[in-house]
């Protein structure tokens, strides 16, 4: 009798995802997906570097330059280095949020999100290579932007950590709120609808230009419950070594802050809401 010959071709349902073949974190596929937002938007890097750091520099050149003299000193720090923090911090949130919403609405608009789902990537994982590479692009805008922004406003350093804590917090929190974002979004008046009604608003009444002190009711309580306060404020800290908020409430605020995020785009990676259907 002639021997069967093993049956080589899978008979698992077509409709049902393959199971992963190993336990732990997919370390490989995480840095290759980190790797692929980070050249994505360098291969663009006037647009994406470049662009924001011109913008910065136009404010600076509004705000402090062409009002040279004309503002006061803010709790005795000179305007151009009370608001050079705030133009730093702007960017790195702006460029955040652009980096994982504009990767994540080109994937589904363009039909390239089989790029990242056909890999044995986990939710966890997904949400890991898109938040630093996010993360990656508003501290790469950051850096620069404080390059370019120290001849017209020498910042020196009081406080190194708070510096360092609440740029990276700025960078993840609006990393996954770009993931956020970019998933919701059917088209790209979705997310230009996110940016304008909602990210920038929350950019403005944060302090940014002025002491959120000064604001009239109800904006001024609006703003002690506004993220982006404590963030924009923590970081000025660190370099005039004075806040306006609780620099506790920030740290800690900001920590849970994304952890909450952090679960959120994890559940939503895992359930595939406007991704896999």
């Amino acid at each position: 009798m002639t021997e069967t010959a093993p049956n080589l071709i899978s008979t698992r349902p077509a409709g049902l995802p393959q199971p992963r073949r190993y336990p732990g974190v997919n370390w490989i596929g995480v840095q290759t997906l980190y790797l692929r937002e980070v050249r994505r938007f360098w291969k663009v890097g006037a647009q994406t570097v470049a662009a924001p750091v011109v913008t910065t520099l136009l404010y600076m050149l509004v705000f402090v330059v062409a009002l040279q003299g004309a503002r006061p000193p803010l709790h005795g720090t000179p305007f151009a280095l009370f608001v050079a923090p705030g133009l730093i911090m702007m960017a790195v949130l702006n460029n955040a949020f652009a980096n994982a919403s504009s990767s994540l609405i080109q994937a589904k608009i363009m039909g390239t999100a089989t790029d990242f789902l056909t890999p044995p990537l986990s939710p966890l994982e997904l949400t890991m290579g898109f938040t630093l590479g996010a993360a990656t692009r508003g501290a790469v805008v950051g850096l620069v932007t404080a390059l370019c922004v120290l001849p017209f406003a020498p910042l020196g350093v009081a406080n190194i950590f708070a510096i360092v804590w609440f740029a990276l917090a700025a960078s993840f929190i609006m990393g996954m709120t770009g993931i956020l974002a970019g998933l919701w979004s059917e088209k790209f008046d979705h997310l230009s609808a996110v940016q304008n009604f909602i990210v920038m608003p929350m950019t403005f009444l944060s302090g940014t230009f002025y002491l959120v002190d000064n604001l009239p009711e109800p904006f001024r309580s609006f703003s002690r419950y506004n993220p982006f306060f404590y963030l924009i404020d923590g970081f000025r800290y660190g370099f005039i070594g004075h806040a306006e908020s609780n620099l506790t409430v920030g740290v800690i605020g900001s920590a849970v802050l994304m952890v909450v995020m952090g679960v959120v785009c994890w559940l939503v990676f895992r359930s595939g809401w406007r991704l896999k259907s």
